[in-house]
């Protein structure tokens, strides 16, 4: 509770993903990719309720495992081309229904396992802090290739994506550019537009966070991507090594076995 205001961490968590099958409960440094997510919210003081919204009992047995509670989601808001804001709009009318008002929701995404607990305290202050009180926050991370290095083609022709740019500038001279990480969005639920597609909108604000705790999972080679900084940035203990190297052995497995699928697949055999 933030002065006096009910605050909800909600992890949206739809069953049928195509690029990695179960990729919400499939394991991550020894333990559900969902869990990552739970666990951080968990973590946090100010934060009342943490709820799993999903279409998956699997998931829904993982996500209470780990300490969540689980809401229902439709059919037609699980669905490769459901907006995640219709879901969260059918979550609030739930809470509503049931007589609980949902102040400020903490938006986050399971593909964003790495974020940190100050990550989301980060959001949740920026938001209340500012006066007038911002509508919206989200997490941002510096851009992986900078627009102005970009390129589009017309027919054959190269052209610079930015009218006017200057692709070959050094990167210190370049302006600098961001890109939302996903891992955090943080809004005022009261405020969020009917016709809303992103839960950022109106007064917003931006939390940056470091590329290391940026990553976002959609692929086997992600999680490979993943279990190695795991690795590196020391999160687990000694005595679980073991555990580690095998994950990211079987990550290697996993991530050679999607290629085969995918080579023999384009191939029509």
């Amino acid at each position: 509770m933030i002065a006096g205001q009910n605050v909800v961490a909600v992890v949206p968590a739809r069953g049928g993903s195509k690029s990695v099958p179960d990729k919400n409960i499939r394991l991550l440094g020894g333990k559900p990719l969902l869990a990552w997510s739970i666990e951080v919210a968990r973590a946090i003081p100010a934060i009342d309720r943490v709820i799993v919204s999903t279409d998956n009992n699997k998931i829904a047995e993982v996500a209470e495992r780990y300490g969540a509670e689980v809401y229902t989601r439709p059919a037609h808001l699980a669905t490769d081309t459901a907006l995640v804001t219709d879901a969260l709009r059918d979550l609030h009318a739930q809470l509503e229904a049931e007589g609980y008002r949902a102040d400020i929701v903490a938006l986050l995404e399971p593909t964003s396992p790495l974020r940190t607990s100050y990550d989301v305290e980060a959001c949740l202050d920026k938001l209340c802090a500012e006066h007038p009180p911002l509508d919206s926050v989200a997490t941002f991370t510096p851009a992986h290739l900078n627009p102005h290095r970009a390129w589009t083609l017309r027919g054959e022709a190269p052209e610079p994506f930015i009218a006017g740019a200057v692709p070959w500038l050094p990167r210190q001279k370049l302006p600098e550019a961001y890109q939302l990480s996903g891992a955090v969005y943080a809004y005022f639920a009261g405020r969020l537009p009917e016709d809303s597609v992103a839960p950022l909108f109106g007064r917003a604000g931006a939390v940056v966070m470091p590329p290391e705790r940026s990553v976002d999972i959609d692929s086997a080679q992600d999680f490979l991507v993943a279990e190695a900084l795991l690795w590196t940035l020391d999160r687990h203990s000694d005595e679980r090594s073991d555990e580690v190297r095998s994950t990211l052995e079987d990550a290697v497995e996993n991530m050679e076995k999607d290629t085969k699928k995918e080579t023999v697949e384009a191939h029509g055999a």
